[in-house]
C-alpha cells in the first residue's frame, strides 16, 4: 500500500517515541526501495535521539525564518502561504538516513501557545505525505495536535498507553475528538509495558481494538543505556515483536 500516513499518539511517557521508532525500523526492513519519512511532532524532541538522526534544522527554524523576513506582514500570511514560500527549504532540511527520512518539528522558543507551529505543520503533513509512501509521525502528548486538526490527513492512527487509568482516559479522549476531526481509515492502541497477563484484563481500552501488547523490553533499556538506536535493537526484542503485530493487525505489514 502506499501514502501510509501514520500517527502514534497517548499521554506523555507510555513510550510512544520508542514505538514510533521501531515503526520506522520495521517499515524499513519490511519494504526497501520504499519512501519512508519519520517526522518528530513531539516538542520533547525525542524521535531523532531514538533514531540516532543529527537534526540541523527544524521546521519551526524555516517558519520563523520566513516569517522574520517579512516582519511587517507576517500576521496576515496564512500557514499555506508560508510553506509556499519554504516548500524547498523544508525538503532540504530532511535528514536522509539509510532507509528513511527525517523532519523534525522543533521546539518553539517562545512560551504559550503552539498555534501557529501547529497550523503550519497541518500544512506540512499535507504536502509531504504525497511524496511518500509511508510516513510516521511521533505526535505531542495528549490531544491538543488532534483537536487542533494538525492529524486531518491521517490514515492509521495507533494509540499507546499503559496499564494505567490515566493512561486508557487518554487514548479513549483522543479517539472521540479523532472520530470527529481525522479522517483516519484505521485505529488501533498498543497497551506498552504491560507485564502482567493478569493486568491485561482490566485494562479498558473503551472498545478500541487492541492491536497489540508490549512487555517492557530489557533490550530497549540496553540500548537506551548505551546510547544506541532503536534501528539497532534485535529482532527477537519485545518492542520489535509488538510493534509488528501491530503494523500487521493494522494491514499495514
Amino acid at each position: 500500500m502506499g501514502n501510509a500516513v501514520i500517527t502514534v499518539a497517548g499521554k506523555g511517557g507510555v513510550g510512544k517515541t520508542s514505538i514510533s521508532a521501531a515503526i520506522v525500523r520495521q517499515l524499513v526492513r519490511d519494504h526497501p526501495g520504499a519512501r519512508i519519512l519519520a517526522i518528530d511532532a513531539d516538542p520533547a524532541v525525542g524521535l531523532a535521539t531514538a533514531l540516532a538522526v543529527q537534526v540541523k534544522e527544524t521546521i519551526d527554524d524555516i517558519r520563523k525564518a520566513i516569517t522574520a523576513s517579512g516582519e511587517e506582514d507576517k500576521s496576515k500570511k496564512t500557514a499555506i502561504e508560508l510553506l509556499g514560500e519554504s516548500k524547498f527549504r523544508i525538503f532540504d532540511a530532511m535528514v536522509e538516513q539509510d532507509g528513511f527520512a527525517f523532519l523534525a518539528v522543533g521546539r518553539p522558543e517562545a512560551a504559550g501557545c503552539y498555534c501557529s507551529i501547529n497550523s503550519y505543520l497541518k500544512a506540512v503533513i499535507s504536502m509531504v505525505s504525497d511524496e511518500f509512501d509511508y510516513v510516521v509521525i511521533d505526535g505531542e502528548a495528549g490531544i491538543e495536535q488532534v483537536n487542533r486538526r494538525v492529524m486531518e490527513r491521517v490514515t492509521h492512527l495507533i494509540l499507546v498507553t499503559d496499564p494505567s487509568k490515566k493512561g486508557t482516559q487518554v487514548i479513549q479522549t483522543i479517539k472521540k475528538v479523532a472520530d470527529e476531526l481525522v479522517m483516519y481509515q484505521a485505529i488501533g492502541v498498543i497497551v506498552n509495558r504491560l507485564n502482567d497477563p493478569e493486568v491485561a484484563r482490566y485494562v479498558d481500552t473503551g472498545g478500541i481494538p487492541v492491536l497489540s501488547e508490549i512487555p517492557d523490553d530489557v533490550n530497549l533499556a540496553l540500548c537506551d543505556v548505551q546510547g544506541r538506536s532503536v534501528m539497532e535493537l534485535p529482532d527477537d526484542s519485545n518492542l520489535v515483536l509488538g510493534v509488528q503485530r501491530a503494523l500487521k493487525a493494522l494491514g499495514i505489514a
